[in-house]
C-alpha cells in the first residue's frame, strides 16, 4: 500500500468539509486580523520599549507534503536563545522568556502573528501543530507515522495543545503524536468548533 493511500485512509474529511474548512480560514483570519489590530499594535509598541531586539520572530516549521514554512510568533525569548545553534524544546517556565515574553506566553499572545500563516494558507485554526526537521527526525526514529500528518495542514490550536501542554520531553512528544493522528482520523467541522471552542476558553 502506497503512503498516499495509507494517508487518505485516515483522513476523517472529505473534499467539500476541507474546502469549506479553508474558507473559514480565510474568513476568519481576515476578521481576526482587523478586530485584534489593536493588540498588534499595543504588543508593538510593548515590545519596541523594552528595546530588546525584533517583535516578530520567524522559524523554518515543516508542513503540508512535509513542505517547509515559514511560522511567525511574537518573540518572547531573549535573541540568542539558541546561540549554541542546537534546536532546544520550549519549556512552561523557560529560563530564556522575556519578562514581558513570559506575559504573552501565559496567554497564548505569542501566537497571534500565526493568524497571517493562516490567511497565507501554511495553517489552519485547527490541526497538529507543526514541528522543526530536527525534531521531526527524533520523533520519527521512534515513531515513523508522523508523517501521516503531512496530509493535512498544520494547526494553531489543536486538542493536543489544549491538553497535553508543552512538549518538553520526548514522551509528551509522542503522545502529542497519538493525540494528532486520532484527530486526523475523527475530524470534522463539528469537532474544529469544539476545540476553538475550548482554546478561546483556556485563553
Amino acid at each position: 500500500m502506497s503512503l498516499d493511500k495509507e494517508i487518505s485512509n485516515i483522513d476523517g474529511m472529505n473534499g467539500l468539509e476541507r474546502a469549506l474548512k479553508r474558507v473559514g480560514d480565510v474568513v476568519g483570519a481576515m476578521l481576526l486580523l482587523v478586530v485584534l489590530s489593536p493588540v498588534f499594535l499595543y504588543i508593538y509598541i510593548r515590545q519596541k520599549m523594552d528595546g530588546s531586539g525584533p517583535v516578530i520572530y520567524s522559524q523554518e516549521r515543516i508542513g503540508k507534503g512535509g513542505k517547509p514554512f515559514l511560522i511567525y510568533k511574537f518573540r518572547t525569548m531573549v535573541v540568542d536563545a539558541e546561540r549554541d545553534g542546537v534546536p532546544q524544546l520550549e519549556q512552561e517556565d523557560d529560563p530564556r522568556l522575556t519578562e514581558f515574553g513570559k506575559v504573552l506566553r501565559k496567554r497564548h499572545l505569542d501566537e497571534l502573528p500565526q493568524i497571517w500563516n493562516v490567511l497565507k494558507g501554511d495553517m489552519s485554526f485547527v490541526g497538529y501543530r507543526p514541528e522543526r526537521q530536527y525534531f521531526i527526525d527524533k520523533i520519527m526514529a521512534h515513531n515513523t507515522d508522523y508523517q501521516l500528518l503531512y496530509q493535512s495542514t498544520p494547526g494553531v490550536t489543536s486538542m493536543a495543545t489544549i491538553e497535553n501542554g508543552y512538549t518538553d520531553t520526548m514522551e509528551k512528544m509522542l503522545r502529542r503524536l497519538e493525540m494528532d493522528l486520532d484527530y486526523l482520523k475523527n475530524c470534522s467541522l463539528g469537532l474544529d468548533a469544539k476545540i476553538i471552542f475550548k482554546t478561546l476558553f483556556n485563553i
